[in-house]
């Protein structure tokens, strides 16, 4: 395992400046007029046609289909919860870790539901994973640093993290997956998460820190005192998305971001999950403003924050359940809702076939 806290060298990342694969537009074209002739009046069924019309651009085909779902969770621990801003102690990441291997988590009932394939990547837990042989061990440190005095990472670790992610899209792009849903598992991240989005949408702590695992209120208002203390003291640029990702990220945040660029390079669909997922995504935006085409937001967490990166990265989420749990179990919840969008696109008779009349012309 690289020891890559006190590295300050700044790499050459390439891989991830590489140009994001372009959306089908004649597809995309061809899905809007299939849905003018279906038998329902324009829109009503509402954003069930727009994903149907996405997944086609995405697809390349006029009649997209979802079978083989794919998630990678990441799992990394977070040296800010020293600070005392999580409801659980860290050792409940390996537990979780460990809950995962034995498919007793949400995720697994949810993977199993949907048939998909799943896999959980240890990118920097703080204990050792390696004995529970179905981990990936793709370990960058034993968890981040604490941002509240100093960087969560160095670049060089970024890099590694990054490199986690796109290694995960390439196992499910070898496996001919045709959906990618990344998950994370790391006390402290929504500290992490809340941090970045804080200097990326110029907001304060204040604004944006919410409950996480489960805090009161009062505990709330001390979580949020330790993420503005943080921020002020380190005065990171907003535009400078990377250096924001090292300087208050986790290393499952960063392995999100790495392959939700990887996965737009290679035109995999995404289905992004809920808060922490979210701030890796808008990273991923800034680095690379095309990857937003092949995103598709699952759900509206409960965690405070979340709605507002959502209407930074103009993202219409399927689902709004209160949900806040993580691990990808949004995205996974909403999966199903992408399936029917397809076949209802693809099934659905057209006015001529069931020779129903169309709207009168309005104009």
């Amino acid at each position: 395992m690289p020891n890559l806290h006190n590295q300050d060298v700044c790499p050459k990342l390439t891989w991830w400046q590489q140009p994001i694969a372009a959306l089908d537009l004649d597809s995309q074209a061809a899905a809007v007029a299939r849905q003018a002739t279906l038998t329902k009046p324009a829109g009503a069924l509402g954003q069930l046609e727009t994903l149907a019309v996405q997944l086609a651009a995405m697809q390349g085909r006029a009649q997209p289909t979802l079978d083989r779902p794919w998630i990678s969770v990441f799992a990394a621990d977070h040296g800010i919860t020293q600070a005392g801003v999580s409801a659980y102690p860290s050792a409940v990441t390996a537990q979780m870790v460990s809950n995962f291997v034995h498919g007793g988590a949400a995720i697994n009932v949810l993977a199993r539901q949907i048939n998909a394939s799943f896999e959980i990547i240890d990118v920097g837990v703080a204990t050792d994973t390696g004995q529970m042989t179905s981990v990936i061990q793709a370990k960058t440190a034993q968890g981040t640093a604490n941002f509240k005095q100093q960087s969560a990472m160095s670049m060089t670790a970024c890099e590694y993290a990054l490199q986690a992610g796109r290694s995960a899209v390439q196992r499910a792009i070898a496996a001919h997956a045709d959906c990618w849903i990344g998950g994370e598992m790391g006390i402290g991240n929504t500290s992490s998460a809340t941090a970045m989005a804080c200097v990326l949408l110029g907001q304060a702590a204040t604004q944006l820190t919410g409950a996480g695992t489960g805090l009161a209120a009062a505990a709330i208002g001390h979580k949020a005192q330790v993420i503005q203390a943080a921020l002020d003291y380190h005065a990171v640029s907003g535009d400078q998305p990377l250096r924001v990702l090292c300087t208050f990220g986790g290393f499952e945040i960063a392995a999100l971001c790495g392959g939700y660029l990887a996965a737009a390079q290679a035109g995999l669909p995404i289905l992004v999950d809920g808060f922490i997922s979210t701030a890796a995504a808008l990273v991923a935006v800034r680095l690379q403003p095309a990857c937003r085409d092949w995103m598709i937001f699952s759900h509206q967490s409960a965690e405070q924050g979340h709605y507002r990166v959502l209407e930074a990265l103009q993202a219409q989420p399927v689902l709004s359940l209160g949900m806040r749990l993580g691990e990808g179990s949004g995205a996974a919840t909403a999966f199903p809702l992408l399936q029917l969008a397809c076949v209802l696109h693809n099934q659905m008779a057209t006015f001529a076939q069931a020779q129903v009349s169309q709207q009168h012309d309005q104009t």
